[in-house]
C-alpha cells in the first residue's frame, strides 16, 4: 500500500499522526507510531462525509 501522512504532522520524524492508503472502495488508516498493528478500514464516501465535517467544524 501507498501510506501517506498529513501535511499538518508535525516536525521531527513526522511520525505523530495518522496515515492514510487508498484504494477504489477503501481508505485504510494506521497509527504512524505502530505501524505494523492493527487498521481501521472504511469505506470512500464514509471518509469523505467525515473529512467534510471536521472541515465544517474546524472553522
Amino acid at each position: 500500500m501507498n501510506w501517506r501522512k498529513s501535511t499538518y504532522s508535525g516536525g521531527g520524524e513526522g511520525n505523530t499522526c495518522v496515515e492514510i492508503a487508498e484504494s477504489v472502495t477503501r481508505i485504510v488508516i494506521r497509527d504512524s507510531k505502530v505501524p505494523a498493528r492493527a487498521t481501521l478500514s472504511v469505506a470512500v464516501p464514509a471518509f469523505a462525509a467525515f473529512v467534510e465535517g471536521v472541515k465544517r467544524y474546524s472553522r
